[in-house]
């Protein structure tokens, strides 16, 4: 994981995701709040415990909270209450700062299904809905929102390779999301900071 920047370092803490209000707002108003695209099902056999950890976003439909940000990062840690707090965290290239959020998820129904809700703010919560899952490994995800809007493909380090980044597409493709409009996230900040 690389460190804030200087500037982030000296204010003490990290600006907040652009508009991620915003997000959170349109996927209530677009309704289904914590739904699942028609035609498309969560995984089965899903381990919250083994989700756990740090994820890197490989890909995405581009959305204006996210807009100029790379080396973008979740991680998802168990709260005392059960419920998962999430880390969204990219380094904005324009305020040459990290830009992070921190939010909360909740297992909706079966435990054992990857059908999450997420907040950021309040009582608003959108779909999060883990629709493909390296099982045996949990070294990669396609996660849906609750439409065909939001879509992202995360794994468990910055690259993937060509061709299981092109079975998910695939996938995603295969259940109607507009894939020719995904944005590959840069992870070079990451990389730099590797040993």
């Amino acid at each position: 994981m690389t460190r804030p920047s200087s500037r982030a370092n000296r204010a003490g803490r990290t600006r907040p995701l652009q508009r991620v209000g915003m997000l959170w707002i349109a996927l209530v108003l677009a309704g289904g709040c914590a739904g699942v695209p028609d035609g498309v099902e969560p995984v089965r056999g899903f381990d919250l415990e083994r989700y756990l950890g740090t994820w890197y976003e490989i890909a995405r439909l581009d959305h204006r909270f996210e807009r100029g940000l790379t080396d973008i990062t979740a991680q998802y840690r168990l709260r005392k209450d059960g419920d998962v707090e999430v880390i969204n965290r990219g380094w904005d290239t324009k305020a040459e700062e990290w830009s992070e959020a921190v939010g909360r998820a909740v297992l909706v129904g079966e435990p054992d299904v990857g059908q999450l809700k997420v907040s950021f703010f309040g009582p608003f919560y959108g779909g999060y809905n883990v629709i493909d899952l390296d099982q045996e490994n949990y070294g990669h995800a396609l996660v849906a929102g609750p439409n065909r809007s939001y879509l992202w493909i995360l794994a468990r380090e910055p690259e993937i390779a060509p061709e299981l980044l092109q079975r998910l597409v695939d996938k995603a493709r295969g259940l109607g999301f507009p894939t020719d409009e995904l944005i590959r996230v840069d992870h070079s900040r990451a990389a730099r900071s590797q040993p």
